[in-house]
């Protein structure tokens, strides 16, 4: 049975690795490794604002927002991260990880999620326009591709956003 729940700092060996199995589909991500510690990856998330996915009390995913800047008045927006691990793709484990994310995101008061997507990458394509997202433009040639099939070459990404209706209404 599929839970979610609030990640643990135990949990980030797992979540590492899924985000190293993400990274290595060479459509996730312009990053070419996570950061090495927890305390590293973390102050770089809104707080209370990561999750994952366990099944057997075995994380098979993650999701997580960022803040999109310091300042104050875009306190309310957020970007959405979603990892699921390989062996538990196209399980649904995606779809529950992102329901609980944005019922999560509106607890905490947020009235955007954004999210930049690789044009390639369809399931998560498919997973946020099934969750209320929508594509509002497309970032050309946004960032240069450092590492995999794609290493040296410029990518596209498609911004995608999700409007709250009830927060900041």
């Amino acid at each position: 049975m599929n839970s979610i729940r609030d990640m643990k700092q135990a949990d980030w060996p797992a979540v590492f690795q899924i985000y190293v199995e993400g990274i290595e589909t060479g459509i996730a991500t312009f990053e070419s490794s996570p950061p090495g510690f927890w305390e590293e990856w973390i102050k770089g998330r809104v707080s209370n604002s990561t999750l994952v996915s366990e099944t057997n009390q075995t994380v098979t995913g993650w999701a997580a927002l960022s803040p999109v800047t310091s300042r104050c008045v875009y306190a309310g927006v957020a970007e959405v991260s979603i990892y699921v691990a390989k062996s538990q793709r196209g399980k649904g484990v995606g779809g529950a990880l992102m329901a609980s994310l944005v019922a999560r995101s509106e607890e905490l008061g947020f009235w955007t999620l954004q999210s930049q997507i690789f044009a390639d990458n369809q399931a998560t394509l498919h997973l946020h326009l099934n969750h209320g997202f929508r594509q509002v433009g497309v970032r050309e040639r946004i960032g240069k591709m450092t590492y995999g099939p794609y290493a040296g070459q410029w990518r596209d990404n498609l911004f995608l956003e999700r409007r709250s209706e009830s927060v900041g209404r």
